[in-house]
């Protein structure tokens, strides 16, 4: 595919010209120079469902809106990711994504035995799983070496040398989590970033970012780069940043768990730190297994509110891919019971933020990718990724059309 495929079609054209003359609307109390504003960004994981996020980002970009701080979850933790990485935060950045997205074939991320690749395809695409049985049986080996020895289907490295690439061949050339950390801050911030009504100068020191995992190990959740020092102590500053998406996008049993060893201090009584970061009072683990961070925040919508109760100079927009509670589960069968465990896990801490929460209700733009599209179908049609992209413009438009930022301060207020 190229982008071409994605941006030329008619409806998406109409969509950047009902976003270009969105660009008077104010949406933030932070601007630049060039008159970008900027809102805090939270993305939602959800497999290749990730690529409606593109959609979304893309349109509001074209009505003049940055992001200044990021945070994700699986796929929303690659699109954080690749948003703060390859470019300063003044710059419009989807094009590049959607470049990038075309140029890939997501079914080279299903990187395992070749034979159990054809067999996850076939249930995917909705083979009944008793046509699929015997091929199981037959290669009972491999699924049982997959299974149980690596502990997932996919060694997921494709895709950490992936990110790496689209990092490394990216204006910023990143390479590490130190480099990444550097250009998020002060020093790079744009011209003229103020408070639009005061004219005060943004005092924060960095732009931060937050990608949400799961520590299997230690049973934390664990957000990164804020927690990398438990992990890699000092080295964390040479660590690829690609390391930490890996982290977070382990889908269980699907991608093999990502793996961390030489654990600084292992084998150790815990130490302060990671007492006050991550509430562990065991010894250190020598090594550390991580499962994708939906598992314990899919939607980590919380992760930038104030807790001051002062009025928000910007607002935190966050895209969710999954439909919102509207049914209820089907727990008949063995897999539907599973299914709802998994899910329930994955939203509840999320949920209970909003309903504590509920004036952000009206931040979040809802996609609903999942009513019509498989989040693990890696194998998906050109169409249908059209037809995805296109999904999260139209929502993004409907979202950025009746948001009201004046009323929302009064509701914050």
């Amino acid at each position: 595919m190229t982008y071409e495929d994605f941006t030329n079609q008619p409806e998406f054209r109409q969509m950047l010209i009902d976003a270009e003359n969105l660009k008077g609307k104010i949406f933030s109390d932070v601007i630049d120079g060039e008159g970008n504003q900027y809102v805090d960004l939270v993305q939602e994981g959800g497999g290749v469902l990730g690529i409606a996020l593109v959609g979304y980002t893309y349109i509001l970009e074209t009505a003049g809106i940055r992001f200044f701080h990021l945070a994700g979850t699986s796929a929303g933790a690659i699109n954080t990711l690749v948003l703060a990485g390859i470019d300063s935060i003044d710059k419009a950045k989807s094009e590049q994504v959607l470049d990038i997205l075309a140029k890939q074939d997501l079914f080279d991320f299903v990187d395992g035995d070749p034979v159990l690749k054809g067999i996850i395809q076939k249930v995917i695409d909705g083979t009944p799983f008793k046509k699929v049985l015997g091929k199981l049986m037959w290669n009972y080996k491999k699924v049982k070496k997959a299974l149980f020895v690596n502990l997932g289907l996919n060694p997921g490295k494709e895709f950490e040398k992936w990110i790496e690439k689209v990092l490394l061949e990216s204006p910023n050339q990143i390479t590490s989590i130190g480099e990444l950390i550097k250009k998020r801050g002060k020093a790079y911030f744009p011209a003229g970033l103020k408070h639009r009504i005061s004219g005060e100068p943004l005092t924060d020191d960095y732009s931060h970012m937050h990608i949400i995992t799961a520590d299997v190990t230690t049973q934390t959740k664990v957000q990164f780069p804020k927690m990398a020092h438990l992990y890699w102590g000092e080295k964390m500053w040479t660590e690829s940043p690609a390391k930490m998406v890996r982290a977070s996008m382990s889908v269980p049993f699907f991608f093999v768990p990502f793996e961390i060893d030489n654990i600084p201090g292992g084998g150790e009584p815990a130490n302060k730190a990671w007492i006050d970061s991550a509430n562990f009072h065991g010894p250190i683990p020598k090594k550390v297994k991580f499962v994708d961070g939906g598992m314990i925040s899919n939607f980590p919508i919380n992760v930038f509110h104030s807790k001051t109760g002062a009025t928000p100079r910007k607002p935190t927009f966050g895209v969710k891919l999954s439909s919102y509670r509207e049914e209820c589960a089907d727990v008949d069968d063995l897999g539907g019971l599973m299914g709802s465990m998994i899910n329930t896990m994955r939203h509840d801490s999320d949920n209970e933020f909003l309903i504590q929460n509920p004036d952000f209700k009206k931040l979040i733009c809802f996609i609903d990718a999942d009513k019509d599209f498989n989040w693990l179908n890696f194998k998906m049609s050109n169409e249908k990724k059209k037809k995805l992209f296109l999904l999260g413009a139209k929502k993004a438009i409907d979202f950025i059309n009746t948001f009201d930022w004046e009323s929302y301060k009064k509701v914050r207020s």
